[in-house]
């Protein structure tokens, strides 16, 4: 049977301020046109479909129309789960009026835990699907108050799947959380808690052939080839700007071995970071990239971001390379905002307490208090 994995597609979210909906729109497209090549059997999204439980109503379109087209343009089954930025309401929702045999769409989480079966010429396959849930969620749907971190929710929900798999059907888990071995990245919500992230031992999937994965944003392999992240389509943070942007698609074989392959994902904008003197950088080729400036001058330069801005449009960030090697800047995580453009640090601020830049509205704001600021500066 053969899968694509993908996961973390984050609709509505923006790049720095800026709206990634084309963006998206690019990698969709070229998500149904990988289903269609590769005739897979089935496409798993692990988690993260929207980047907020409430998305604007343009990702939400987004979302549809992409599905809509899965369901009219390929023959895969689809399995999808709600990932921590989803509302689980918003995403069970979707399950209601869909062709069982073709779907499984899990939201909250649910006691018992029914797999969708399907079967190709070596038998059956069973496909769990385990949304996100925190503790004080499953404790309530689980009875059970001892479940106190993230491995207890996950073995309470594979412990609820794994009694509804058949015997000797290949097994398949598609699930969303921080597995032990993940190496993380800038974009994610970290799932904290006292004493820091807690993870989830690879054991607690023992039995499953493939375990499908989401919430971390670099694709990578947890235990071989077995257990995977698919990783993000689009690029988050400019940490995510060396890792190459994919799809999985995975051939599961009659005896539950498993071979991957990986489906490159091309962007319409990429993230990239630009080191340099100004002067030197304003002679680069313009581009729509997302691009951080790092600035090798010693001296504080005017305007700086705005002259990028002429050349690089989309420019996020700009630091200096100085700040970057001092030890009071690298405690910040490595995140040093424009100190030169009061639009870059107040967008920077929001997207950190929020995960969301300024809205057309507040941006309406920030411009009218700064115009004021100039115009009061002028008449000293």
């Amino acid at each position: 049977m053969r899968i694509l994995h993908t996961a973390d597609l984050h609709l509505g979210r923006q790049f720095h301020g800026i709206s990634l909906e084309l963006d998206h729109v690019a990698v969709l497209d070229q998500m149904v046109s990988a289903l269609v090549e590769h005739q897979a059997d089935v496409f798993i999204i692990a988690g993260d479909i929207f980047d907020r439980a409430s998305p604007p109503a343009t990702a939400v379109r987004q979302f549809n129309e992409f599905i809509r087209r899965v369901a009219n343009e390929t023959t895969a089954a689809v399995v999808l789960i709600a990932g921590n930025h989803d509302s689980g309401d918003r995403i069970g929702a979707m399950s209601v009026m869909t062709d069982d045999r073709r779907a499984l769409i899990r939201g909250p989480l649910a006691e018992e835990e029914y797999p969708l079966i399907l079967y190709d010429r070596d038998g059956s396959v069973a496909f769990s699907a385990l949304p996100f849930g925190y503790e004080f969620a499953a404790r309530e749907c689980f009875a059970d108050e001892g479940i106190s971190n993230p491995e207890d929710v996950m073995r309470a929900q594979i412990q609820a799947a794994k009694k509804h798999v058949p015997e000797n059907a290949r097994w398949v888990v598609v699930a969303h959380g921080f597995i032990a071995g993940g190496g993380e990245s800038e974009s994610e919500r970290p799932l904290t808690r006292v004493g820091g992230i807690e993870t989830v031992p690879i054991s607690v999937f023992e039995g499953a052939n493939y375990v499908a994965l989401g919430h971390l944003h670099k694709p990578q392999n947890i235990d071989a080839e077995r257990i995977r992240y698919a990783g993000s389509p689009l690029a988050f943070g400019f940490d995510e700007s060396d890792d190459e942007k994919s799809m999985t698609l995975v051939d599961l074989s009659a005896d539950g071995s498993v071979k991957t392959k990986i489906i490159p994902l091309t962007p319409v904008r990429s993230v990239r970071t630009l080191r340099g003197k100004l002067a030197d950088l304003l002679e680069v080729p313009s581009s729509e990239d997302f691009i951080k400036i790092v600035l090798t001058d010693e001296g504080q330069m005017i305007d700086a971001m705005k002259r990028v801005r002429e050349v690089f449009p989309n420019a996020a960030q700009l630091t200096y390379d100085r700040l970057e090697r001092a030890p009071e800047v690298n405690s910040l995580d490595g995140f040093v905002p424009a100190l030169d453009d009061p639009r870059n640090v107040i967008s920077s601020f929001l997207e950190h307490v929020r995960d969301q830049g300024p809205s057309k509205h507040e941006n309406g704001l920030i411009e009218a208090v700064l115009s004021d600021i100039h115009e009061r500066e002028a008449l000293k």
